[in-house]
Order: structure tokens, then C-alpha cells, then sequence
């Protein structure tokens, strides 16, 4: 696709210090959009008692698109001069790290060994990193290797602690392994077209295709699935209670996520935000420990401590130079 100018263009009266702050500023707006991703366990508790995996997704994709129709609407002289490149990145983003990442991951963790689907989800970054390599021609900070595998370091350490999850290498090859290989992948090709696209649309123009491009392949899922819907009786306090954690989950981890999340992407390399992303095991873990009386381990204080040193390094590297994306 060639050496493609992906972000917003900086005005020409602005000074380095201010471009270098903006782009600062996305770094860790992408932090905070994934660490929003942490509260999902909040709402989904309740939820998986009454809904399926597919049904709570499809749900959340219906409450949000009756906000991002609207947008779309309103932004829709945007959308005419997409090219066909555009509209795949599009559907990667929707059909892929929308939809079917997440049924792949599901799938993964119901088929094969919990832990070595965790450990191969966590190669995510590895995906990205290729890809923008590739399709955006994104050049590395310094010592991005040895950066990432303190980060990855980290995040083993988030989940597993001390411990040595896989018993033989074996438990890797099997199918559930490879559903949560896919799921990682799509996740990772989803940072890099989702940094593609805010080069071209709004931030917000990007979120709303995000949901609405995935109704008819939720739609599709859902009912290829079989399974009975169990909401509870419209005029009972349960019901009321499923209602709201499924606005709220749709809202915040949803909606305002993912908001926050492709602003960031205007002035930040795919490359970089997804080691940003890796703030979302780090939340949680705190919302398991607060919420869920699981208490936080030495080592996982210890990953949390690389992953923020991984986090504060980039952040310095990039706020030194003005950046070049913009």
C-alpha cells in the first residue's frame, strides 16, 4: 500500500512543542481507552447469567448503533470518498475485532486448555507490530524489542504469576489454541486498520462503522447459535437489573472506549498503541482485587511495574521529537 500518510495534518503555524504534547497526549489516550476495556467484568457478571456470549455482544451493537446511526448521518459526505482499501479495513475492524474475535476467543476458552488460550492471546502486540510494519511502513521507537518483551514480560506475570501455565508444548497445538491464535490476530490487525481509517475519517465516524458494520454478522452469529434468550420477565426488578448493566457495559467498555481509544489513534503509531493496549490486563487485575476480593500477588505487582515502564518510555521517546504521522 506504500509509505501512507495516515493521521491528521498539522497546522502549519505549530510549534514542535505543541505537536509533541498532542502526540503525547494520544499516546495515553489510547491507555485510557483500553483500561476501559478493564471494567467489562463489571457488567458481564450479570449478564452471562441470563445471555450467551453472542447475545450480550449483539445487544451491546444494537443499544450503541442507535447512537452512531445519528452520526453517521451527520458525518456521511465523509464516507464518499472511501476507497475500496478503506472499506476493508472497515470491515476488518467490524467483521473481525468487532465480532468474530471475540466468538473466537469464547470458542477458544470452552475447547481447549484455559491457560494456553490466555498465554496465546497475549501475542496480540506481535500481530500488530507486523502488520503495521507492513501496511503502514511505521518505523519503531528505539529499542522497541527489547521494550515489547519487557511489556509481554509483564503481562505473563499479570496473569500467571510466578507459575509455568503450559505442563507440554503440545497443549498448544490444538484447536482451541488456534481460535485464540485468530482472535489475537484479529485484534492486532484491528490496532492497524483502525489507525489506517482515523487518517482518513473522524475518530468518531470510525467508532460508529465499528458497531454498525457488525449488526448483520452479529445478527448471522446469533442465530446460527440456537441458543434460547433468558431475559427475565420485563416487569421485574431482574429484569431491570440486566437492562441496565447491559447499557452500562454497552456505554462504558462499549461506546466510550472506543471513542477515547480511535482519538488516541489520530497521533499514535499502531505500532505503539498496541503496547498501550497492554493497560488493559492491568485494570484487570485491579477490578478483580477490589471487586472480586482476588488479591494481587508479588508478581503481579512486579508485571504491573514493567508494563508502566514499557508505558512511561515510549511516551518520553515520542514527546522528544515532533511527530511525523501527523
Amino acid at each position: 500500500m506504500g509509505n501512507m500518510n495516515t493521521g491528521v495534518k498539522v497546522k502549519p503555524f505549530g510549534s514542535d512543542a505543541q505537536a509533541s504534547r498532542r502526540f503525547k497526549g494520544g499516546f495515553w489516550l489510547v491507555v485510557l481507552g483500553a483500561a476501559l476495556w478493564g471494567v467489562d467484568p463489571l457488567f458481564r457478571v450479570i449478564l452471562l447469567k441470563n445471555l450467551t456470549s453472542a447475545q450480550i455482544v449483539l445487544l451491546e451493537h444494537i443499544i450503541i448503533s442507535l447512537i452512531a446511526i445519528p452520526v453517521l448521518w451527520k458525518n456521511r459526505e465523509e464516507l464518499k470518498g472511501l476507497g475500496w482499501n478503506h472499506v476493508g479495513a472497515l470491515l476488518f475492524i467490524s467483521w473481525g475485532g468487532s465480532a468474530l474475535a471475540t466468538v473466537l476467543f469464547t470458542m477458544g476458552l470452552s475447547s481447549g486448555n484455559l491457560n494456553a488460550v490466555l498465554l496465546l492471546q497475549k501475542l496480540q502486540p506481535l500481530f500488530a507490530i507486523i502488520l503495521a510494519s507492513l501496511l503502514l511502513k511505521e518505523k519503531l521507537p528505539r529499542h522497541f524489542g527489547i521494550l515489547l518483551i519487557i511489556a509481554l514480560a509483564g503481562t505473563y506475570l499479570l496473569t500467571f504469576g510466578l507459575t509455568l501455565p503450559i505442563g507440554h508444548w503440545n497443549e498448544f497445538i490444538q484447536v482451541g489454541s488456534l481460535l485464540s491464535l485468530g482472535a489475537a490476530a484479529l485484534w492486532g490487525g484491528s490496532t492497524v486498520m483502525g489507525r489506517l481509517m482515523v487518517g482518513k475519517l473522524k475518530y468518531e465516524t470510525v467508532t460508529s462503522l465499528r458497531f454498525v458494520l457488525a449488526l448483520p454478522l452479529l445478527i448471522v452469529i446469533t442465530w446460527s447459535e440456537g441458543a434460547t434468550w433468558n431475559m427475565p420477565a420485563w416487569n421485574t426488578g431482574a429484569f431491570a437489573l440486566v437492562s441496565l448493566n447491559l447499557i452500562g457495559q454497552a456505554l462504558l467498555p462499549g461506546l466510550l472506549s472506543l471513542l477515547v481509544y480511535y482519538k488516541g489513534l489520530t497521533t499514535t503509531k499502531a505500532s505503539v498503541a498496541t503496547l498501550a493496549e497492554l493497560s488493559f490486563p492491568m485494570v484487570g487485575v485491579l477490578i478483580n482485587w477490589i471487586v472480586f476480593q482476588q488479591i494481587v500477588t508479588g508478581p503481579q505487582l512486579l508485571g504491573f511495574l514493567l508494563i508502566w515502564i514499557v508505558l512511561f518510555i515510549i511516551s518520553r521517546q515520542q514527546s522528544e521529537a515532533t511527530p511525523q504521522l501527523q
